[in-house]
């Protein structure tokens, strides 16, 4: 019997939620307990709890993609990534958002902005999901704006040296690299 005659599966019922650590916006966790459809109990279902994450493909009028670089402490490793960062209660909505880590990372700004891509790190276990933007013909508007916490050089990149940095595996970060192999289906 084929699966797709039974229909989708159905949410699950909380039936108590424990918060085990609270440090918004970088980590919030909670165990739940839960009741599945079919009447199962899990007892112990762990969820962490993160704000939306924004990213941007930020391409100039000359066709270069902006990309960073910078260290990742859990890796111990530089690649390349895309400007990318954690939606603030003041920012205004998510593009907003996306606009100013562009212009804080890279100083970079302006362009044409749409929506691209929504993803998610892990659904099984994060509440969140990473929005992606696609903002072309942009531009040098300042120098980069850091936070101290941040280390990040920015270098402007060629359609095709993209493709290579993703094929060699210059670039890591899951969601960073969909949306920019996303960009390079639509542009090749």
């Amino acid at each position: 019997m084929s699966n797709a005659n039974l229909g989708d599966p159905q949410p699950w019922t909380v039936l108590q939620t424990k918060y085990l650590f609270r440090k918004p916006p970088w980590l919030t966790m909670r165990q739940d307990r839960v009741q599945l459809p079919g009447g199962g109990i899990v007892e112990e279902y762990y969820v962490w709890e993160y704000p939306t994450w924004i990213n941007v493909i930020a391409v100039t009028k000359e066709r270069r993609v902006v990309l960073i670089r910078q260290y990742r402490y859990a890796l111990g490793q530089v690649h390349y990534e895309i400007p990318a960062g954690v939606t603030d209660a003041g920012d205004g909505g998510l593009e907003a958002a996306a606009r100013r880590e562009l212009l804080e990372e890279t100083g970079f700004g302006g362009g044409r902005w749409q929506p691209w891509m929504t993803l998610s790190a892990n659904p099984a276990l994060q509440t969140n999901l990473t929005q992606t933007f696609l903002a072309t013909e942009v531009e040098q508007l300042q120098p980069p704006n850091l936070e101290t916490t941040e280390e990040i050089t920015v270098h402007l990149v060629a359609i095709e040296e993209v493709k290579r940095i993703i094929l060699a595996g210059e670039m890591v970060q899951a969601l960073h690299a969909a949306p920019l192999l996303k960009f390079l289906l639509t542009q090749l």
